[in-house]
């Protein structure tokens, strides 16, 4: 068992910082449904994913969805980036689900063969460094299936519409939100709002757990991702190797029994020891400065 879990939970590379790399923010990428920003100054390190899509409200379209895709393939081997936020490009909504419009001209095939895909998105969202949802308007279906699979999640307490509202529409949760609902919420909560279809404003979702903060408005209608990015500056500053595996440690201990969890926890402890952030830490403590942690 030890040395399974030791090849699952290895990671995938050391960290080495890169050079400057290009976003989809400029010009020639501004009418893309998906653009990446990468901050910098004394937020670098944090990288957004921007969903623009007016027209549809962010629906999970095929060409949103591939743009997504490739998005986080390629984020995925950039060491750089150390937080992740999705936000959305269009005021009033964060996503608003599947796009059924382009649904309805799809064959029984052809959605069971893109349903798989959105499944297969949701599951790279599980992405190695920390992600934080910023949910300033609606999250419905595939919306909040989307900020479900991100780590942390940030709404606006009044504007944030979000909700499992498949069973609505004749439908059901088909890209995670049948598992990670009722693992974010317990499962009689998680049957209960996926059988009513019900609707949750950010005050709402905070009061049962389903987001961490819930902001007031504000007049440009961005303070659910203000307040991720501030979120994102209290990350910054940490061990990266130790974010990470940490984040390891508690997704995948949360889907075995303690006693492998615990094993699990010490695999990644293990994996840190050789770490030059480690022994950084110990001398600023020693020391009685701050830590200046490089990623290695």
């Amino acid at each position: 068992m030890h040395r399974a879990l030791t090849s699952v939970l290895r990671l995938t590379r050391p960290w080495r910082p890169r050079g400057a790399r290009g976003c989809a923010s400029n010009a020639a990428a501004g009418a893309r449904e998906i653009q990446v920003h990468a901050l910098a100054g004394p937020d670098q390190g944090i990288t957004e994913i921007l969903m623009n899509r007016p027209r549809a409200r962010n629906a999970l379209g095929n060409v949103l969805v591939s743009e997504l895709l490739e998005a986080l393939a390629r984020l995925r081997e950039d060491q750089q980036v150390r937080v992740l936020i999705f936000r959305s490009g269009v005021k009033g909504v964060f996503c608003a689900g599947a796009d059924l419009k382009e649904r309805e001209q799809m064959s029984e095939a052809e959605v069971g063969v893109f349903v798989q895909r959105l499944r297969g998105l949701m599951n790279e969202i599980a992405f190695p460094a920390p992600t934080i949802a910023a949910m300033d308007g609606f999250a419905l279906g595939g919306g909040l299936e989307l900020a479900l699979a991100c780590d942390l999640r940030i709404a606006a307490a009044s504007s944030a519409v979000m909700g499992l509202i498949e069973t609505t529409r004749g439908l059901l949760p088909g890209a995670g939100g049948t598992q990670r609902l009722p693992r974010c919420l317990g499962v009689a909560l998680a049957k209960e709002l996926i059988f009513t279809g019900r609707r949750l404003s950010g005050t709402q979702a905070q009061a049962l757990g389903l987001v961490n903060h819930a902001v007031a408005q504000n007049e440009e209608g961005n303070a659910a991702y203000h307040r991720a990015r501030e979120l994102a500056q209290e990350i910054l500053p940490q061990a990266p190797i130790a974010v990470r595996l940490g984040k390891v440690a508690i997704d995948r201990g949360m889907e075995v029994d303690i006693a492998s969890g615990m094993a699990i926890e010490g695999i990644c402890y293990a994996q840190n020891i050789p770490t030059r952030d480690r022994l950084e830490g110990m001398a600023a403590f020693r020391e009685k400065r701050l830590s200046r942690f490089v990623g290695e």
